[in-house]
């Protein structure tokens, strides 16, 4: 037999799910996360995971695994120094940027402009120009980019970022002086926009390369340190890292370009949701991933989610294809607090994370948190992850006191009941973002929580979005890890084409997109992938011309079936593509324009085909879950004191009916459902939660 592992790290814990390959059954483990070395949690939870299934870590085919390292090395600003190699006039084009300030009316009054990611002092012009079309203006000269690297060797920079204006047409140049970096800096990595991204736009494109250069040399450590702990365990199977678009790629290919994996860790998460959601029948979701620290959000439509253009972590968007993922600083760990000079209750975003954590952990933590609240009203059993925390209800109740005291209310269950409000109010904000921002209403959307603090609040959620059935998924804690042990192999190919339709015939447009997906299949096949297992898709940026933006559009496989473009004689390639971005353009915009389309960018995605995991089926049960009853226990709810039932989720079976209030416990995770509600069993594990009425 042979085993398949998905690890997931988070800011509070790391989940790993080992997997049969030949039965599909699995096993859990939860163990804490550890922020200084991430791969000494991950190691733990393998061993951990390894021997409650009695195998050893040889048989380990493959580790699947999803990591915050590049999206932590941005954030905390621990990235390598950058040394940025331009053309000769545009030293500057980082600080000059765009002119786009976030917030409200005079934003920029409070608004602190970030940091560049490299220096201005470590930025270097050469003498070259290529033309839009290819054409070199002027030569490269070797003289000239050997002194430019010479004073950036000087300055000790750990990466190097090349990004010529126009590279995206011919990449001559950033590889010559790649070639002379090798010579002059010998060791340190090099990112080319010609290679990080083939597109037009000086700024995004020299921003997401020296992104790549920044923490590039943090995930080769990481990735390095992790594969040897793997192997001295014994693990001989390969190790893929997730990638920001709910793919997968080797681990090689992560280190060479590790912009394209900055939501490795809640792509998974998305990718495991549609797995649920599909055995649950429903196809329409809206992904909600609470975990210790933060709180994810996605948007599924026919269990394909929004892939997007661009990557957004803390004030640094860089354009890098993602699943449409929002997060909000907002999690079991997120802290309470109330301000001198406002006396208004706020929640996080700021978080006790994993070290100290909150309170109720008894690891020294004193500030009162979200999870601190749920122990206060109880909602919470007296331990969690197994049994590897236990929880100081005493401790819950001295923290969420401070709160009390500071905003005059009368006991530590007022306060908590407002934390627990509030922090709901934050989760919504980030759900409309993905669903009513975008022009849907998430009363058409199922919607699947998880993560350990998910299903605890999913509830809540449900009602003030209107989204039901509430899906809470079988071990929602490692959904994250479930959903990288079901993903499928990934990459993808793009190319600036900058043509009027009306310039452009189908036989052009038929080869570029193939000659793309060409490109991408050669990389996975050198990954192990066989061209047969491939399957291609196709996404275009269109736009009207004249237009400052380009709206991407997929491409139907069917429009190219032709040779000239024409699906059986249909109308041609580029109609469907004209007519497919008027309706997206409608939709977003509800105007359209009378006049030609323009084709910015083409992309080829490559996948491989995804892994089996035998969905769950449950035992069928007479619709009563008394044999699941554990005991009944004080909660607080809606300012009341009612008694709920307290179940235990590996002993329900298949229709039966939870009536609310009730708390459904199992290892990594726990279910709230509030008076009004039912959470019924589904066959595949899952509980789906509706209101009474309805």
């Amino acid at each position: 037999m042979s085993y398949r592992l998905g690890v997931d790290v988070g800011g509070t814990f790391t989940d790993v799910l080992l997997v049969d390959e030949d039965s599909g059954a699995t096993w859990r483990a939860k163990t804490a996360s550890t922020p200084a070395d991430q791969a000494v949690g991950v190691l733990t939870g393998i061993e951990r995971v390894c021997a409650d299934a009695g195998i050893s870590m040889a048989e380990v085919a493959s580790v699947l695994h999803g990591t915050t390292v590049a999206t932590n090395a941005i954030l905390e600003g621990k990235g390598a120094t950058v040394g940025l190699v331009t053309t000769r006039g545009f030293r500057q084009v980082l600080q000059i940027a765009r002119s786009f300030v976030p917030g409200g009316l005079a934003g920029w009054i409070i608004w602190p402009k970030p940091e560049p990611l490299a220096d201005l002092e470590d930025t270097v012009e050469v003498d070259e120009r290529i033309a839009s079309d290819g054409s070199v203006v002027r030569p490269l000269d070797d003289a000239d980019v050997r002194a430019a690297l010479e004073r950036l060797s000087r300055r000790g920079i750990q990466a190097l970022a090349v990004s010529l204006i126009n590279s995206f047409a011919d990449a001559a140049h950033e590889r010559r002086i790649r070639e002379i970096a090798a010579d002059v800096l010998p060791g340190v990595p090099v990112s080319l926009s010609s290679d990080v991204l083939p597109e037009l736009r000086e700024y995004e494109r020299t921003l997401t390369t020296v992104a790549n250069g920044y923490v590039q040399p943090q995930v080769d450590r990481y990735v390095r340190h992790l594969s040897q702990g793997l192997r001295e365990g014994g693990v001989a199977g390969e190790l893929s890292i997730l990638r920001s678009d709910g793919g997968l790629q080797s681990a090689g290919a992560a280190v060479s370009a590790p912009v394209t994996m900055l939501l490795s860790g809640p792509a998974g998460g998305v990718t495991g949701a549609v797995w649920v959601a599909e055995q649950c029948g429903f196809r329409d979701l809206i992904t909600f991933d609470m975990g210790g620290t933060s709180t994810d959000v996605a948007l599924v439509r026919d269990l394909s989610p929004r892939i997007g253009r661009e990557t957004k972590v803390g004030d640094l968007t860089v354009r890098a294809s993602s699943v449409d993922i929002r997060t909000v600083g907002a999690g079991g760990g997120s802290i309470a607090h109330v301000p001198e000079l406002t006396r208004a209750l706020r929640v996080g975003p700021q978080s006790a994370g994993a070290d100290p954590g909150p309170a109720a952990y008894g690891k020294g933590g004193v500030d009162p948190t979200v999870t601190d609240a749920d122990v206060v009203l109880g909602y919470l059993p007296s331990s969690l992850a197994g049994g590897e925390i236990t929880l100081d209800a005493e401790a819950s109740r001295a923290a969420v006191g401070k709160v009390a005291e500071a905003m005059g209310l009368d006991s530590p269950e007022a306060a908590a009941a407002g934390i627990v409000d509030i922090v709901n109010e934050n989760m919504l904000g980030g759900l409309r973002l993905v669903s009513v921002q975008q022009g849907f209403d998430p009363r058409d959307f199922a919607l699947v929580a998880f993560g350990g603090a998910g299903p605890l609040h999913a509830n809540a959620l449900g009602r003030l979005t209107g989204a039901w059935p509430v899906i809470v998924p079988p071990s929602p804690g490692v959904l994250c890890a479930l959903g990288d042990a079901t993903t499928s192999r990934r990459d993808e190919s793009a190319r600036t084409v900058l043509r009027r339709f009306g310039q452009l015939d189908d036989a052009e447009l038929v080869q570029i997109l193939r000659e793309l997906a060409d490109d991408a299949g050669e990389r996975l096949a050198a990954q192990g992938l066989a061209r047969a297992e491939q399957t291609v898709g196709y996404q275009v940026d269109v736009r009207y011309h004249g237009q400052g933006f380009e709206i991407p559009v997929a491409v139907d496989p069917a429009w190219l079936d032709g040779d000239d473009g024409r699906a059986g004689g249909g109308s041609s390639a580029l109609a469907e593509l004209g007519t497919a971005f008027d309706a997206e353009h409608d939709r977003l915009f509800s105007f359209l324009l009378d006049v030609d389309h323009e084709l910015v960018n083409a992309r080829a995605t490559v996948t491989g085909p995804r892994p089996d995991v035998t969905p769950v089926h449950l035992d069928p049960g007479d619709g009563d879950p008394r044999e699941a009853l554990v005991s009944e226990a004080p909660v607080h709810v809606g300012g009341e004191r009612v008694t709920a039932s307290v179940y235990d989720r590996a002993r329900l079976r298949a229709g039966d009916v939870v009536r609310g209030p009730a708390i459904v416990t199992e290892m990594d995770s726990t279910t709230l459902v509030l008076p009004g509600h039912v959470a019924t069993v589904h066959a595949s594990g899952s509980l789906l939660i509706t209101p009474v009425e309805g």
